[in-house]
């Protein structure tokens, strides 16, 4: 089943917040967001498929991940992990290298349900136009359809 998925941007706060559910317990879930080779296969936009610079999802290890827009345009996004708790809990920064400076900090949170998982994120950042840039620039579709190559790779 494909579950919806909500985001959530109230106006004049710096905050984003997005819910989403999957069939598939919560360890699957984790492991999509903390294996490299599986995150990869899912982030983003079925038409730009990501890179992984680096990618070491325990407490304070480093991420970085690119992927190639139209033309020349390279994107690229990293921070570090704060916490990892299996099955349960990432905390981290991110950064956009067209947005230099603008750290936020995103906490996922990982809930088994009956016969599936929800993960809710609440996402920092360092301003209202910071959020709303990164909202402008299409991440609500990147998210979207992240999310449902997400379902295929539980699925399968």
């Amino acid at each position: 089943m494909t579950y919806p998925t909500a985001i959530t941007a109230e106006p004049g706060l710096p905050f984003v917040d997005i819910v989403r559910e999957f069939d598939a317990p919560a360890a699957a879930v984790f492991r999509a967001h903390t294996d490299p080779d599986l995150f990869a296969r899912w982030t983003g936009p079925r038409n730009n498929p990501i890179t992984i610079v680096e990618f070491d999802a325990t407490a304070g290890g480093r991420w970085n991940w690119t992927f190639r827009g139209e033309g020349d345009a390279t994107f690229s996004f990293f921070g570090v992990f704060h916490t990892v708790q299996p099955n349960t809990l990432i905390v981290q920064t991110f950064e956009f290298n067209l947005a230099p400076g603008q750290a936020g900090i995103s906490l996922i949170t990982f809930e088994e349900l009956d016969a599936h998982t929800r993960i809710s994120v609440h996402e920092v950042y360092p301003s209202v136009e910071a959020r709303d840039a990164a909202m402008a620039s299409g991440m609500a579709y990147g998210i979207k359809e992240g999310y449902e190559q997400l379902d295929e790779i539980l699925a399968s």
